[in-house]
């Protein structure tokens, strides 16, 4: 029993059910005895009045009236012929009553005992109970009463019911009627027995079920628990298990959506670390290589191993070259920091990129006319605007056109179009290997060729970033030996 929950749930279950039971227990023996008695009151009445009617018709009475209402006075009577035909049968009545049925008393108008059964023929008026002056007065007032103060001197529960008895339209006696209600209690008690039974065979099957259902509900709570502890042991790739549509279903799912966004946040913290690392390899590399050439240089010129004029001055140009790369590695690194800083705001207004792209290529074309390389450009004629920096736009197209005047032939040609929809810029030089193309945006990834030596490896990565800030999608389509071609997607 270590599932808490479980327990608990158990708990809520049984008690409401244990308190089910009683209480339907309980209801149950209350009401079924109370309509037994009132089904046993109301068929004793009604055997009385039939009873009473009898003796009225023995009697000469007019037993009409009672049979109408039994609970009032009767009311006229019979026909007198009628009635003094059987005048003579009420002595033979009550006789027959005395015999046979002990459960009957006869009382006159003198409160004199007719019958009592054979048990009791002693009784006298005086020893009936307090109940009996209100009952008798009643029925001598033309009711039919009920009355349970008989029990004690029957020496059982009993009911008694008095009804009127008529002669010639006048009460001539009252009739006394009893019944045990032991037999009700008796057959109580077996209904509440078989209820009772029938109740803890369903209480033992609905504490089973309970059971049942408890773990089933504290099962996949468990599961999660495990996977929440083992998530935070660090394996992300715990999963919960739970299939369920409900609350807890739902809650299972979110556990997994979090273990795969735990799992994919580490795999990205891992990627970002070796980019980390490779990134600060590659500075070192790019630093140590020019740093090591302009100390060598230093040392010759200060050691005086060089001296020869025209050396000195090559000497000199070497460092200066040196000197422009170091500036221009360390320029592209700022660069490229800031553009990956979001909090870097870029300028934002609104530019037409015919004036970018025609200032971009008027840059660009003094290293083409150095390779006798013919720049062809379309444009479209109406205007098209965008919402950007005007600066980092040019940056960005300048970067592609440089790379692709670079790795272009002598006496080449580049292809530039303007649309509404995007741009394009594309050479018919060597061409990117395909292992490589997926990664030329990456961080001093360099194509290894003459033509590339005295890149950066930086210049790509920043039109990237600078064509995300700006909303502008860059796909790379490339054949080695044929060329390639770059599309930038407009946003919309």
């Amino acid at each position: 029993m270590r599932n808490r929950i479980a327990q608990k749930l158990l708990l809520y279950f049984i008690i409401p059910l244990c308190i089910f039971a009683v209480t339907s227990g309980v209801l149950f023996q209350t009401l079924f005895t109370r309509d037994m008695t009132g089904n046993a009151e109301r068929e004793l009445t009604r055997r009385a009045a039939e009873l009473a009617d009898t003796l009225s018709e023995a009697a000469g009475g007019e037993a009409s009236g009672a049979s109408q209402n039994p609970g009032m006075g009767r009311g006229s009577g019979n026909e007198a012929g009628a009635g003094a035909g059987m005048s003579g049968g009420l002595s033979t009545y009550i006789s027959a009553l005395s015999l046979l049925d002990d459960n009957v008393w006869v009382l006159d108008a003198e409160l004199n005992f007719l019958t009592t059964g054979r048990r009791m023929m002693t009784i006298e008026y005086s020893d009936l109970p307090a109940d009996a002056d209100r009952v008798v007065n009643r029925v001598f007032g033309g009711e039919t009463v009920v009355s349970r103060g008989f029990s004690e001197l029957l020496g059982a529960p009993t009911i008694t019911v008095g009804a009127p008895i008529y002669k010639n339209g006048a009460i001539y006696g009252a009739l006394l009627m009893h019944d045990a209600v032991s037999g009700i209690q008796a057959v109580t008690s077996r209904g509440t027995a078989v209820l009772m039974i029938a109740g803890a065979i369903a209480l033992l099957i609905a504490v089973l079920l309970a059971i049942w259902l408890s773990y089933a509900f504290g099962r996949p709570l468990n599961q999660m628990k495990n996977t929440a502890l083992t998530l935070a042991g660090g394996d992300y790739q715990a999963k919960t298990g739970v299939r369920r549509t409900d609350e807890i279903g739902k809650l299972a799912q979110a556990m997994d959506v979090l273990s795969d966004r735990l799992s994919e946040a580490r795999e990205q913290k891992e990627r970002q670390e070796q980019l980390r690392m490779e990134f600060l390899s590659n500075v070192s590399h790019e630093l140590r290589t020019p740093a090591a050439v302009l100390r060598g240089s230093l040392e010759a010129l200060v050691d005086g191993v060089v001296t020869d004029e025209k050396q000195v001055k090559e000497y000199h140009a070497q460092m200066l070259r040196e000197t422009l790369g170091l500036q221009r590695l360390t320029n592209d690194l700022l660069e490229l920091s800031k553009l990956q800083n979001p909090d870097f705001a870029i300028e934002q207004s609104e530019v037409i990129l015919q004036d970018v792209l025609s200032d971009a290529l008027h840059a660009a074309q003094q290293m083409a006319r150095e390779k006798h390389i013919t720049v062809v450009q379309e444009t479209a004629e109406d205007a098209v605007a965008v919402t950007g920096d005007y600066g980092r736009l040019k940056q960005m197209l300048l970067i592609v056109l440089d790379n692709a005047v670079k790795f272009s032939p002598e006496s080449g040609t580049i292809e530039v179009k303007l649309s509404n929809e995007q741009i394009t810029v594309r050479d018919h030089g060597a061409g990117i290997a395909p292992d490589l193309l997926p990664h030329i945006f990456d961080r001093f990834r360099k194509t290894p060729s003459e033509e590339n030596r005295q890149g950066s490896g930086l210049g790509l990565a920043i039109a990237k970033q600078i064509a995300v800030r700006h909303g502008i999608i860059i796909d790379v389509e490339s054949k080695p030996g044929e060329g390639t071609l770059f599309t930038f997607k407009l946003k919309n």
